[in-house]
Protein backbone atom coordinates (compact mmCIF):
# COMPACT_ATOMS: atom_id res chain seq x y z
CA UNK A 1 0.00 0.00 0.00
CA UNK A 2 3.28 2.31 0.71
CA UNK A 3 5.73 3.60 -1.01
CA UNK A 4 9.27 3.94 -0.02
CA UNK A 5 9.97 7.49 -1.08
CA UNK A 6 13.66 7.93 -0.31
CA UNK A 7 16.05 9.44 -3.15
CA UNK A 8 19.37 8.81 -2.72
CA UNK A 9 22.35 9.54 -4.60
CA UNK A 10 25.47 7.22 -4.88
CA UNK A 11 28.85 8.76 -5.37
CA UNK A 12 31.98 6.26 -5.64
CA UNK A 13 34.91 9.06 -6.09
CA UNK A 14 36.72 9.95 -3.08
CA UNK A 15 36.36 7.36 -0.79
CA UNK A 16 37.06 6.84 2.53
CA UNK A 17 36.85 4.26 5.11
CA UNK A 18 37.72 2.95 8.34
CA UNK A 19 39.13 -0.07 6.66
CA UNK A 20 41.13 2.12 4.70
CA UNK A 21 42.55 4.08 7.38
CA UNK A 22 43.76 1.51 9.26
CA UNK A 23 45.11 -0.62 6.68
CA UNK A 24 47.50 2.17 5.10
CA UNK A 25 48.37 3.22 8.58
CA UNK A 26 46.99 6.40 8.67
CA UNK A 27 44.88 8.27 11.42
CA UNK A 28 41.65 10.04 11.71
CA UNK A 29 42.52 13.64 12.64
CA UNK A 30 39.34 15.85 12.44
CA UNK A 31 36.68 15.73 14.93
CA UNK A 32 38.68 13.97 17.08
CA UNK A 33 37.85 15.66 20.38
CA UNK A 34 35.01 14.94 22.33
CA UNK A 35 31.34 16.48 21.67
CA UNK A 36 31.14 19.64 24.23
CA UNK A 37 28.20 18.94 26.93
CA UNK A 38 25.06 20.65 25.28
CA UNK A 39 23.87 23.60 26.77
CA UNK A 40 20.57 23.65 28.95
CA UNK A 41 17.63 23.75 26.12
CA UNK A 42 14.68 24.74 26.97
CA UNK A 43 12.24 22.11 28.76
CA UNK A 44 10.03 20.68 25.81
CA UNK A 45 7.47 18.39 26.80
CA UNK A 46 6.11 15.87 23.97
CA UNK A 47 7.34 12.94 22.09
CA UNK A 48 11.37 13.18 20.32
CA UNK A 49 11.57 14.44 16.91
CA UNK A 50 13.80 12.86 14.71
CA UNK A 51 15.30 14.54 11.44
CA UNK A 52 16.98 12.79 8.65
CA UNK A 53 18.93 15.03 6.57
CA UNK A 54 20.33 14.26 2.98
CA UNK A 55 23.98 15.51 3.23
CA UNK A 56 24.24 14.90 -0.62
CA UNK A 57 22.15 17.98 -1.12
CA UNK A 58 21.46 19.58 2.26
CA UNK A 59 22.78 20.93 5.39
CA UNK A 60 22.71 19.41 8.99
CA UNK A 61 23.00 22.92 10.42
CA UNK A 62 19.34 23.36 9.17
CA UNK A 63 17.99 21.02 12.26
CA UNK A 64 18.69 23.39 14.22
CA UNK A 65 17.00 26.16 13.16
CA UNK A 66 13.38 24.81 13.99
CA UNK A 67 12.06 26.42 17.83
CA UNK A 68 8.87 26.23 19.20
CA UNK A 69 7.38 29.39 19.58
CA UNK A 70 6.04 28.92 23.02
CA UNK A 71 9.07 28.56 25.20
CA UNK A 72 11.94 28.54 22.34
CA UNK A 73 12.83 24.54 22.87
CA UNK A 74 14.11 22.42 20.05
CA UNK A 75 11.83 21.21 17.56
CA UNK A 76 14.60 18.19 16.66
CA UNK A 77 16.02 16.10 19.47
CA UNK A 78 17.69 13.46 16.97
CA UNK A 79 19.40 14.78 13.56
CA UNK A 80 20.78 11.76 11.56
CA UNK A 81 23.25 12.45 9.09
CA UNK A 82 21.93 10.39 5.86
CA UNK A 83 24.14 8.20 5.24
CA UNK A 84 27.10 6.25 5.32
CA UNK A 85 27.35 2.96 3.85
CA UNK A 86 28.76 -0.52 4.41
CA UNK A 87 30.73 -1.81 1.42
CA UNK A 88 32.33 -4.77 0.12
CA UNK A 89 35.81 -5.21 -0.60
CA UNK A 90 36.39 -8.05 -2.91
CA UNK A 91 39.45 -8.57 -2.26
CA UNK A 92 39.41 -8.99 1.52
CA UNK A 93 36.53 -10.63 1.20
CA UNK A 94 35.47 -8.08 4.15
CA UNK A 95 32.63 -5.40 4.71
CA UNK A 96 33.96 -2.11 5.51
CA UNK A 97 32.65 1.50 6.52
CA UNK A 98 32.44 3.96 3.81
CA UNK A 99 31.89 7.52 3.69
CA UNK A 100 30.74 9.48 0.24
CA UNK A 101 32.49 13.03 -0.16
CA UNK A 102 29.74 14.76 1.51
CA UNK A 103 29.15 12.06 4.36
CA UNK A 104 33.08 12.96 4.46
CA UNK A 105 32.70 16.94 3.94
CA UNK A 106 30.36 17.01 7.47
CA UNK A 107 32.37 14.89 9.77
CA UNK A 108 35.82 16.54 8.59
CA UNK A 109 33.84 19.71 9.24
CA UNK A 110 32.39 18.27 12.62
CA UNK A 111 33.14 21.59 14.46
CA UNK A 112 30.81 23.57 12.35
CA UNK A 113 28.14 21.03 11.04
CA UNK A 114 27.91 18.53 14.36
CA UNK A 115 29.00 20.55 17.18
CA UNK A 116 26.86 23.33 16.85
CA UNK A 117 23.50 20.89 17.03
CA UNK A 118 25.02 19.18 20.22
CA UNK A 119 25.71 22.45 21.52
CA UNK A 120 21.68 22.73 21.00
CA UNK A 121 21.29 19.76 22.88
CA UNK A 122 19.95 17.79 19.83
CA UNK A 123 21.50 14.11 19.37
CA UNK A 124 23.74 13.77 15.65
CA UNK A 125 23.83 10.28 14.43
CA UNK A 126 25.18 8.50 11.66
CA UNK A 127 22.77 6.64 9.58
CA UNK A 128 24.29 3.44 7.61
CA UNK A 129 23.13 1.91 4.20
CA UNK A 130 23.91 -0.56 2.04
CA UNK A 131 25.43 0.10 -1.20
CA UNK A 132 24.51 -2.38 -3.83
CA UNK A 133 27.63 -4.44 -3.44
CA UNK A 134 26.69 -7.34 -1.56
CA UNK A 135 27.50 -6.48 1.81
CA UNK A 136 24.82 -5.76 4.20
CA UNK A 137 24.14 -6.13 8.37
CA UNK A 138 22.32 -9.11 7.63
CA UNK A 139 25.14 -11.39 6.12
CA UNK A 140 28.25 -11.51 8.01
CA UNK A 141 29.66 -15.10 7.76
CA UNK A 142 30.67 -15.38 11.45
CA UNK A 143 30.81 -12.93 14.59
CA UNK A 144 34.42 -11.95 14.17
CA UNK A 145 33.45 -10.38 11.11
CA UNK A 146 30.29 -9.05 12.72
CA UNK A 147 32.00 -7.69 15.59
CA UNK A 148 35.00 -6.31 13.30
CA UNK A 149 32.56 -4.02 11.67
CA UNK A 150 30.98 -3.11 14.93
CA UNK A 151 34.43 -1.70 15.71
CA UNK A 152 34.44 0.20 12.62
CA UNK A 153 31.21 1.84 13.68
CA UNK A 154 32.21 2.53 17.43
CA UNK A 155 35.66 3.89 16.08
CA UNK A 156 33.84 6.52 13.84
CA UNK A 157 31.15 7.66 16.48
CA UNK A 158 34.22 8.24 18.95
CA UNK A 159 36.38 10.40 16.26
CA UNK A 160 34.11 12.56 15.32
CA UNK A 161 32.03 13.26 18.68
CA UNK A 162 28.61 11.80 17.32
CA UNK A 163 26.16 10.44 19.14
CA UNK A 164 25.34 6.89 18.19
CA UNK A 165 24.40 4.87 15.19
CA UNK A 166 21.12 4.16 13.46
CA UNK A 167 20.77 1.03 11.02
CA UNK A 168 19.08 1.20 7.61
CA UNK A 169 18.95 -2.30 5.73
CA UNK A 170 18.44 -1.36 2.01
CA UNK A 171 20.10 -1.50 -1.01
CA UNK A 172 22.57 -4.16 -0.07
CA UNK A 173 21.60 -6.36 -2.66
CA UNK A 174 22.78 -9.44 -1.08
CA UNK A 175 24.72 -12.29 -3.04
CA UNK A 176 26.39 -9.34 -5.00
CA UNK A 177 29.72 -10.16 -5.48
CA UNK A 178 29.88 -13.52 -4.12
CA UNK A 179 28.23 -12.58 -0.73
CA UNK A 180 25.94 -14.59 1.47
CA UNK A 181 22.33 -14.64 1.74
CA UNK A 182 20.66 -13.29 4.94
CA UNK A 183 21.44 -15.43 8.07
CA UNK A 184 19.85 -15.37 11.48
CA UNK A 185 23.22 -14.63 13.42
CA UNK A 186 24.49 -11.73 11.89
CA UNK A 187 22.41 -8.56 13.11
CA UNK A 188 22.27 -10.20 16.62
CA UNK A 189 26.17 -10.54 16.39
CA UNK A 190 26.71 -7.10 15.09
CA UNK A 191 24.34 -4.74 17.23
CA UNK A 192 25.22 -7.15 20.62
CA UNK A 193 28.97 -6.06 19.38
CA UNK A 194 28.25 -2.42 19.12
CA UNK A 195 26.29 -2.23 21.99
CA UNK A 196 29.38 -3.51 23.87
CA UNK A 197 31.57 -0.96 22.53
CA UNK A 198 29.32 2.25 23.16
CA UNK A 199 26.90 1.55 25.89
CA UNK A 200 26.14 4.61 26.51
CA UNK A 201 25.67 5.91 22.71
CA UNK A 202 21.92 5.62 20.48
CA UNK A 203 21.41 2.79 17.99
CA UNK A 204 18.32 3.09 16.11
CA UNK A 205 16.43 1.32 13.40
CA UNK A 206 14.72 2.02 10.62
CA UNK A 207 13.13 -0.93 10.20
CA UNK A 208 12.90 -2.42 6.84
CA UNK A 209 15.14 -5.13 5.25
CA UNK A 210 16.07 -8.47 6.52
CA UNK A 211 17.82 -7.15 9.55
CA UNK A 212 14.76 -5.81 11.10
CA UNK A 213 13.30 -9.29 11.10
CA UNK A 214 16.54 -11.08 12.65
CA UNK A 215 16.27 -9.96 16.15
CA UNK A 216 17.13 -13.04 17.77
CA UNK A 217 19.76 -16.02 17.62
CA UNK A 218 21.09 -18.61 20.01
CA UNK A 219 18.91 -17.65 22.82
CA UNK A 220 20.23 -13.71 22.70
CA UNK A 221 17.72 -11.26 21.54
CA UNK A 222 19.01 -7.96 20.72
CA UNK A 223 15.72 -5.69 20.82
CA UNK A 224 16.47 -3.96 24.17
CA UNK A 225 19.72 -2.55 22.80
CA UNK A 226 17.63 -0.52 20.83
CA UNK A 227 16.82 3.00 21.82
CA UNK A 228 14.94 4.00 19.05
CA UNK A 229 12.64 1.94 16.10
CA UNK A 230 10.76 3.91 13.18
CA UNK A 231 8.36 2.81 10.67
CA UNK A 232 10.05 3.90 7.30
CA UNK A 233 7.17 4.85 4.95
CA UNK A 234 6.57 7.87 4.40
CA UNK A 235 3.35 9.77 4.74
CA UNK A 236 1.81 6.35 6.54
CA UNK A 237 1.46 4.95 10.39
CA UNK A 238 2.65 1.56 11.05
CA UNK A 239 3.91 0.31 14.18
CA UNK A 240 7.65 -0.70 13.83
CA UNK A 241 7.62 -4.89 14.12
CA UNK A 242 9.97 -4.78 17.31
CA UNK A 243 8.95 -5.23 20.67
CA UNK A 244 9.93 -1.67 22.64
CA UNK A 245 8.23 0.14 24.64
CA UNK A 246 5.42 2.80 23.28
CA UNK A 247 8.05 5.36 24.43
CA UNK A 248 10.61 4.32 21.37
CA UNK A 249 8.73 4.16 18.94
CA UNK A 250 7.78 6.00 15.82
CA UNK A 251 4.69 4.49 13.86
CA UNK A 252 4.14 8.32 12.35
CA UNK A 253 6.81 8.73 9.70
CA UNK A 254 6.22 12.09 7.44
CA UNK A 255 8.73 13.59 4.65
CA UNK A 256 9.14 17.31 5.00
CA UNK A 257 7.21 19.09 1.91
CA UNK A 258 6.38 15.75 0.45
CA UNK A 259 3.87 14.68 3.20
CA UNK A 260 0.43 16.73 3.30
CA UNK A 261 0.54 19.10 6.20
CA UNK A 262 -2.65 17.58 6.94
CA UNK A 263 -1.36 14.40 7.18
CA UNK A 264 1.71 15.31 9.38
CA UNK A 265 -0.73 16.90 11.59
CA UNK A 266 -2.94 13.41 11.70
CA UNK A 267 0.08 11.37 11.78
CA UNK A 268 1.26 13.80 14.97
CA UNK A 269 -2.04 13.79 16.53
CA UNK A 270 -2.46 9.85 16.36
CA UNK A 271 1.60 9.78 17.79
CA UNK A 272 -0.09 11.82 20.87
CA UNK A 273 -3.14 10.37 21.62
CA UNK A 274 -2.04 6.66 21.34
CA UNK A 275 0.91 7.54 23.58
CA UNK A 276 4.02 6.76 21.42
CA UNK A 277 7.21 8.43 22.13
CA UNK A 278 8.80 9.35 19.19
CA UNK A 279 8.02 11.10 15.53
CA UNK A 280 10.24 10.65 12.59
CA UNK A 281 10.61 13.10 9.58
CA UNK A 282 12.87 12.82 6.49
CA UNK A 283 14.08 15.15 3.96
CA UNK A 284 14.70 18.37 6.10
CA UNK A 285 15.71 20.60 3.59
CA UNK A 286 17.61 24.60 3.41
CA UNK A 287 14.27 26.20 2.26
CA UNK A 288 11.84 28.21 5.06
CA UNK A 289 9.54 24.96 6.23
CA UNK A 290 8.01 26.26 9.21
CA UNK A 291 4.60 26.04 7.68
CA UNK A 292 5.07 22.10 7.05
CA UNK A 293 6.85 21.68 10.43
CA UNK A 294 4.03 23.59 12.41
CA UNK A 295 1.67 21.21 11.28
CA UNK A 296 2.97 18.45 13.51
CA UNK A 297 4.64 20.38 16.33
CA UNK A 298 0.86 21.91 16.97
CA UNK A 299 -0.22 18.86 17.67
CA UNK A 300 3.01 17.36 19.69
CA UNK A 301 3.71 20.46 21.48
CA UNK A 302 0.56 22.56 21.49
CA UNK A 303 2.94 25.41 19.83
CA UNK A 304 3.83 26.35 15.85
CA UNK A 305 7.97 26.56 14.96
CA UNK A 306 9.89 29.08 14.25
CA UNK A 307 12.22 29.32 11.38
CA UNK A 308 15.75 30.94 12.48
CA UNK A 309 17.85 31.35 9.31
Amino acid sequence: MFTLVRSRVRTAALVFSTLAALAFGTTLTTGAAAAPAPAPAPAKAGPTSVAYVEVNNNSMLNVGKYSLANGGGNVFDVAVIFAANINYDTGTKAAYLHFNENVQRVLDNAATEIRPLQQKGIKVVLSVLGNHQGAGFANFPSQQAASAFAKQLSDAVTEYGLDGIDFDDEYAEYGNNGTGQPNDSSFVHLVTALRANMPDKIISLYNIGPAASRLSYGGVDVTSKFDYAWNPYYGSWQVPGINLPKSKLSPAAVEIGRTSQSTAADLARRTVSEGYGVYLTYNLNGADRSADVSAFTRELYGSDAVYTP
